[in-house]
């Protein structure tokens, strides 16, 4: 049988979508491409640059492609096959479970209101999707109160339908066929229903209301205000007062609802802002929806991708699901970067839309910093459905039982520690020790070293030595506010590190299990195999061991910077006329860092008790002279 790259050598180069299966036949993952073949070789050969790449295609077994005529094409079909397989390296929601929106069944001679979590079906048309359930029915509510629509669950409204489709010729009388033999729901008496049970509405009129809740759903309520503004005139001209008292609170109504949401914009626009935070196989999203400057609705969304696809990828793939769903497609979306099919998916929307629409990336201004507080709110979102889930929980559980098999250990490593050095060509030398309890950062047990050795040249291998030494030192392993013996200890390197940590362990007759991590491929070294360990690309090991890596490799930096700083803080001090010991304390006590001190012009330095004009001088010339 050919392999993988000889089917791909054969695939043709039209644009079209391409599905790649498992050993099992079902479909993992679907793509769209310009050209399918040289976009599906990039897969086999390697090429894609993204990290779920390789992963993916070692289960990969098959795959299936579909030629279409254009790239437009393409993106409607990946949106379609997507949803008809829900493939597990797609982005999608993190939950299977459906949305609230908001619907008009557009199909009916009448056509009704309801709030449902229905697959959507031809001739309905949605709005949301809503992920606070009361937010959808209070928004139903207080619709009814402004433009009166019937209900999809009265029961009135229900046998008129039947009627309909009991008598589609007689669709013209049935307004005379509900007069005479209808009788008046509730909604009717109370304001909320035009009477269509009753014959009290002809079904142009009807109409017109219906257009008048699409576009108050679709934020559009000025166009609403003017027409019942102009219908409130015309019923007072006609001496028809209560009518226009009728208009009156219903206007009262909208303007009660404009004064609990807030103005973010000054212009009328409409426009989405959609903003994401991201964990390592998880994602929260949160769309702000502006309709005419207001924000008349935020929906919030766990993604089933994180830190294991790129930002563009989690971007586009919520874009497709998200507006595969909705009707309520505004002239703009804002996203936090740059898409490479931001053109492709604008002209997808503005077809949706009937009018123009862009994917656009504001850099600055209210755009921006509306965009922040989306960020930040999907942030939270995140945060909760982890607390809610116990995800943070089961993904350190996970990490632990994987790296005890991966790394041979005896036991889950509930206590990590990791040592990083940072130097500069051997000046200011520092170690770091990072510590890891049960999965989760322990700041209590951070401790950092000065390495005493003289060294005229960056050594990391003597480094290690000498802080490891000091750490496992019998006096150091008797300390309690050193915290008990590790299960894991990680040094930050490969070989020459590992080899170093392993000698002094040696010296000091400690069996302490041990591995290095190096910089590059993430690989894992150990003392008992030649070959580094590969954890898999998004495994929860992995994201473990690299966090607990960055944070020894964090701490040990700032230490170094700290001594850098200070060291050159005092020489340059030292050079300037009239500073001695106890000014260039009170300089240092009065801005706080060096950082300060530069930025700091001559009257701010001549502000600190007991520096003169001319020493102030002389300590900014000097300043400015070392930049």
């Amino acid at each position: 049988m050919p392999s993988l790259a000889e089917q791909v050598a054969r695939v043709p180069t039209d644009p079209g979508c391409y599905l790649w299966r498992d050993a099992a036949g079902e479909v993992i993952y679907v793509g769209k491409a310009k050209n399918l073949r040289a976009r599906m070789k990039q897969y086999v050969t390697l090429t894609d640059d993204r990290e779920k790449i390789p992963l993916m295609m070692q289960v990969v077994a098959s795959f299936d492609y579909l030629v279409v005529d254009s790239e437009h094409e393409a993106l409607v079909l990946e949106r379609n096959l997507i949803a008809q397989y829900h493939p597990y390296f797609n982005v999608d929601f993190k939950d299977d479970k459906s949305y609230p929106f908001i619907a008009i069944t557009k199909g009916d001679l009448f056509p009704a209101i309801k709030y449902t979590r229905e697959k959507h079906r031809p001739g309905t048309r949605y709005f949301g999707p809503y992920t606070d359930s009361r937010a959808a029915r209070d928004t139903i509510d207080t619709l009814r109160k402004v433009i009166p629509i019937c209900s999809a669950t009265c029961t009135e409204w229900k046998g008129v339908r039947r009627l309909v489709e009991k008598h589609p010729e007689d669709t013209d009388v049935i307004n005379l066929i509900c007069a005479q033999k209808g009788r008046p729901c509730f909604d009717y008496h109370v304001g909320r229903g035009p009477g269509v049970c009753a014959g009290a509405v002809t079904p142009e009129e009807y109409r017109a209301s219906v257009r008048r809740v699409e576009r108050f759903l679709s934020g559009h309520r000025s166009e609403v205000v003017r027409e019942l503004r102009e219908d409130m005139a015309a019923a007072a001209a006609d001496l028809d007062f209560e009518r226009a008292s009728r208009i009156k609170r219903r206007l009262e109504v909208i303007a009660g609802l404009d004064d609990r949401q807030q103005v973010v914009f000054p212009s009328s626009v409409d426009i989405d802002l959609i903003g994401f935070y991201r964990e390592e196989t998880i994602a929260g999203a949160c769309v702000f929806c502006v309709r005419e400057g207001r924000t008349v609705r935020s929906s919030e969304f766990i993604l089933n991708k994180g830190l294991d696809v790129s930002q563009e990828e989690l971007t586009e793939g919520f874009l497709k699901r998200y507006y595969d769903e909705t009707a309520d497609i505004p002239a703009e979306v804002n996203v936090a970067i740059d898409l490479e099919d931001a053109e492709l998916l604008g002209e997808w929307l503005t077809g949706k839309r009937g009018r123009v629409a862009r994917i656009h990336r504001p850099q600055r201004g209210e755009k921006r910093h509306l965009l922040d507080t989306c960020e930040r709110n999907a942030r939270h979102a995140l945060m909760r459905h982890m607390v809610r889930t116990g995800y943070a929980d089961d993904r350190t559980n996970q990490a632990l039982l994987q790296l005890e098999s991966a790394l041979a250990l005896p036991a889950p490593p509930l206590r990590i520690e990791c040592f990083d050095i940072s130097t500069l060509h051997g000046s200011f030398t520092v170690a770091s020790m990072v510590v890891f309890t049960n999965g989760r950062a322990d700041k209590s047990q951070y401790r950092r070293f000065k390495i005493r050795a003289e060294l005229t040249e960056a050594n990391d291998f003597v480094s290690m030595q000498e802080v490891l030494g000091r750490r496992y030192a019998p006096e150091r392993m008797e300390d309690e506010r050193f915290g008990s013996r590790p299960d894991l200890l990680v040094v930050d390197g490969g070989k020459p590190q590992l080899s170093a940590a392993l000698t002094q362990l040696k010296v000091l007759g400690l069996d302490i299990p041990v591995c290095g991590l190096a910089k590059s491929d993430e690989e894992v070294f150990v003392p008992w195999d030649d070959t580094p360990v590969v954890l898999p690309t998004g495994s929860a090991s992995l994201y473990l061991i690299k966090q607990v890596r960055d944070e020894s490799h964090r701490f040990a930096i700032t230490f170094h910077r700290e001594l850098r700083d200070k060291a050159m803080t005092v020489s340059v001090l030292d050079e300037v006329p009239g500073v001695g010991p106890t000014r260039k304390r009170a300089i240092m006590r009065h801005f706080g860092s060096m950082k300060r001190l530069r930025a700091a012009g001559v009257e701010d330095i001549a502000a600190v008790k007991g520096v003169s004009a001319d020493v102030a001088q002389a300590v900014y010339d000097t300043l400015r002279a070392t930049e």
